[in-house]
């Protein structure tokens, strides 16, 4: 029990500073995880994961991830991956400077292809408790793509081209987290920064792992997004998310 009480106020702590705002949304995060043991040091994993917002009411996207991680010692491993991820683009009004209608796009689907590779360093005190930094990073690729939008002068529908657009970005997360072997619980809580040339946002995630078996796991978090770098013609709002997985080793 003092693991919990501990851990529970290492979560109050870094959820104090979380900041208090009108314009955000709730969403769902959903994933299944299938993890394949090479060797003792080598494991391979395939998830596929759907997400939510408008509060809860419309699909955000869905991705497949292919990832691999790779035990360099005791307290560090390695990990690389690609993700396919088909985005639910948010609709869009743009105004003339007398604050009149000018264009309107439709909300669309787009592909965007991810890359990945990083480093976690750990360290677990002998309580159990674990400590550990992540530093990933990955390059996020949009393929160009023509999408209608509404002229509100001409009344009538043109043709817009989204030019192909390449993104990199840096993650931190530092995380503590309760890992005891054959434990059915383990909680944990993170904070991670997303990096490009300054912190466009920052994630706060406090959840824990039930262990059902030694092949079957499960998952629940609840995590809050920050939007810190937000174009001001653009509506991307903070984001209150509630998450659930599945996990399976074999």
């Amino acid at each position: 029990m003092h693991m919990f009480k501990r851990l529970a106020a290492a979560a109050l702590i870094l959820t104090s500073a979380l900041p208090m705002t009108a314009q955000s949304e709730g969403g769902l995060y959903m994933s299944v995880e299938a993890e394949k043991k090479i060797d003792k040091k080598l494991s391979v994993s395939l998830e596929a994961a759907t997400r939510s917002r408008n509060n809860f009411k419309t699909m955000d996207r869905w991705s497949l991830d292919l990832g691999a991680e790779y035990k360099l010692n005791k307290w560090l491993k390695a990990e690389a991956g690609y993700m396919l991820i088909d985005q639910n683009n948010r609709e869009k009004i743009n105004y003339k400077t007398t604050g009149a209608y000018d264009t309107w796009r439709p909300s669309y689907w787009s592909i965007k292809h991810r890359v990945y590779a990083g480093l976690t360093g750990s360290y677990k005190f002998s309580n159990n408790i674990k400590l550990s930094l992540r530093e990933r990073w990955q390059y996020t690729y949009r393929p160009e793509k023509t999408v209608q939008r509404w002229d509100f002068d001409d009344e009538a529908w043109e043709d817009k081209v989204r030019t192909g657009k390449g993104k990199n970005q840096l993650r931190s997360r530092f995380e503590i987290a309760y890992d005891k072997k054959r434990a059915l619980f383990t909680p944990y809580a993170n904070v991670e920064l997303y990096n490009a040339w300054g912190i466009e946002k920052i994630r706060y995630t406090v959840g824990t792992d039930i262990h059902l078996s030694k092949q079957h796991q499960l998952g629940v978090f609840y995590r809050f997004q920050d939007m810190k770098q937000v174009d001001a013609d653009e509506y991307d709002p903070n984001m209150h998310y509630i998450g659930i997985g599945y996990k399976f080793k074999f």
